[in-house]
């Protein structure tokens, strides 16, 4: 079960999802995991009602950074989300997306999209 899990992994680095900047977002945010130099921006436009409307990542970083920046935000597009609900999700949501045990070090790498997103919304607020 977990080779199928790192199948959908290395599919998500290779060819991420809502990946590239937006250049006209309504809010963008950018950080840096300092132990392993990975790096995501997420850029987000939303709609009349306050729902994203798009949300795209860029950045550079080992394939669980990518992949989980690359699920998050098809989740996020998916689920029609608002700032609310965008604040709700937490490690857990990341972890089952994943789908495989993570260790401390590759943890901090699958929660930083999830801290740059909750971080950019909170902008909005």
């Amino acid at each position: 079960m977990h080779d199928i899990y790192r199948e959908q992994i290395l599919d998500h680095y290779k060819f991420p999802h809502n990946f590239g900047p937006i250049e006209d977002a309504d809010l963008s945010h950018c950080e840096e995991n300092p132990t392993c130099g990975d790096r995501i921006c997420i850029d987000i436009n939303w709609d009349n009602e306050k729902k994203v409307k798009d949300i795209h990542f860029h950045g550079h970083g080992c394939a669980i950074s990518q992949a989980s920046a690359s699920m998050l935000t098809d989740k996020v597009l998916e689920e029609n989300m608002n700032v609310e609900s965008i604040l709700k999700l937490a490690k857990e949501d990341i972890l089952s997306m994943l789908g495989i045990q993570l260790s401390p070090i590759r943890l901090k790498c699958a929660l930083l999209s999830l801290e740059v997103l909750q971080k950019t919304v909170k902008n909005l607020k």
